[in-house]
């Protein structure tokens, strides 16, 4: 299953963890293992989408530049042919 570890291990890692931590604790543990989990998964998934708004980011600041440069030799060959 998970790298060599079969479902006896896996009954085996469960059993000591309920003997060390008790009934009432586990779900506590894994209700804070899960929050955990989640929290990372967003927090991956935040870093994503700032990366993805900085490229949108910059791609519309080229833009505007190319369209500046566009702009900026048409208003200069006007200036030299009324000169």
């Amino acid at each position: 299953m998970f790298g060599g570890i079969g479902i006896p291990e896996l009954l085996l890692i469960f059993g000591i963890l309920l003997l060390l931590f008790g009934a009432r604790k586990l779900p506590e543990i894994g209700k804070g293992l899960g929050e955990g989990i989640r929290s990372f998964k967003s927090s991956l998934s935040g870093e994503e989408e700032e990366k993805k708004e900085e490229k949108v980011v910059k791609a519309k600041e080229i833009e505007a530049e190319v369209k500046k440069e566009e702009i900026q030799p048409s208003t200069k060959v006007e200036e030299k042919t009324q000169a």
